[in-house]
């Protein structure tokens, strides 16, 4: 039987169907590849990384310091042998070896970076959004330096992809070489495939749209666009809009796809509401579960 873990600004993580785990502002969650161990980035009163055993409930396993400000994004590489966060307020990111039980192992890698952004609020320094493991590479967006940086698995860094001036990148996918980028200050998704470069609007709606997640199912890219409060679908293959339906709530920050079922967390609106998929469009269930605040949708 699956779960269905919603992360955020409330009070702790919120298993649907179960339990309440209190943890301070638990804003981005990962599972283990292998083993029972979910991961939570500690945001907003504390910047920590804790491991929890999942085995039944959630109990935690061990904790460390996140070695940055506003930690909001946690990966374990598929080896299950490291875990990577990216912390949002200094640019900051680490890689933390696991250890055979999956709690932290060592000294961490810490990963500091510079640079700025034509943006000057939002774009004054470094702001490390998302980790990301893909052909043995570590991959960080930047939103601050309109990058995607790259470190291999020791912290030696790679030349990085650079982005246009003003993107923001945020939340980024792969497709073998593909990759698709969603950006937060300028509304677009960004496919980059070899030298060829395509972008598109990530929401064909009036008004200032913030891109949040962005995620491959199939032929489709799914994108949750804040601002208008939907959930985009392009097509994977050019970004030609396939659909574009209300998120079912305020502030869509995140979602996850099971399946022929897609959950949207709308952080504004305090709600976590179910889609099905019918061709790859989201269709409404009328399924939807009050959650403070959530920020993160993790399915295992």
């Amino acid at each position: 039987m699956k779960h269905v873990h919603i992360g955020g600004y409330g009070p702790g993580i919120v298993t649907l169907g179960g339990d309440l785990t209190r943890i301070a502002s638990p804003s981005f969650l990962a599972a283990h590849p292998t083993l029972p161990v979910l991961y939570a980035a500690g945001e907003l009163e504390r910047g920590w990384l804790t491991a929890f055993d999942a085995r039944d409930g959630l109990r935690p396993l061990d904790e460390r310091p996140s070695e940055g400000s506003l930690p909001c994004h946690v990966a374990v590489d598929p080896a299950g042998t490291l875990l990577a966060a990216a912390n949002y307020g200094d640019g900051t990111a680490i890689l933390q070896p696991l250890d055979a039980r999956g709690a932290f192992d060592g000294d961490p890698i810490v990963l500091r970076h510079e640079g700025s952004g034509p943006d000057p609020e939002r774009q004054e320094g470094p702001h490390a959004h998302q980790a990301v493991f893909h052909d043995g590479v570590l991959h960080v967006s930047d939103l601050g330096t309109d990058e995607i940086r790259r470190y291999r698995p020791d912290g030696t860094p790679l030349e990085p992809i650079t982005l246009h001036p003003g993107t923001g990148p945020r939340h980024f996918a792969f497709a073998g070489d593909r990759l698709y980028v969603a950006g937060e200050l300028d509304g677009t998704v960004v496919l980059i495939d070899g030298e060829r470069r395509t972008t598109a609007p990530a929401s064909r709606a009036e008004g200032a749209n913030f891109p949040s997640h962005l995620q491959l199912d199939g032929d489709f890219v799914y994108v949750a666009n804040r601002g208008p409060d939907t959930i985009a679908v392009l097509s994977a293959a050019d970004l030609s809009p396939v659909a574009e339906v209300p998120s079912g709530g305020d502030w869509p920050r995140h979602f996850a796809i099971d399946g022929d079922r897609l959950y949207v967390a709308n952080q504004n609106s305090h709600a976590v509401t179910v889609f099905a998929l019918r061709d790859g469009v989201p269709e409404p269930t009328g399924e939807t579960y009050e959650v403070e605040s959530p920020a993160c949708v993790l399915i295992r």
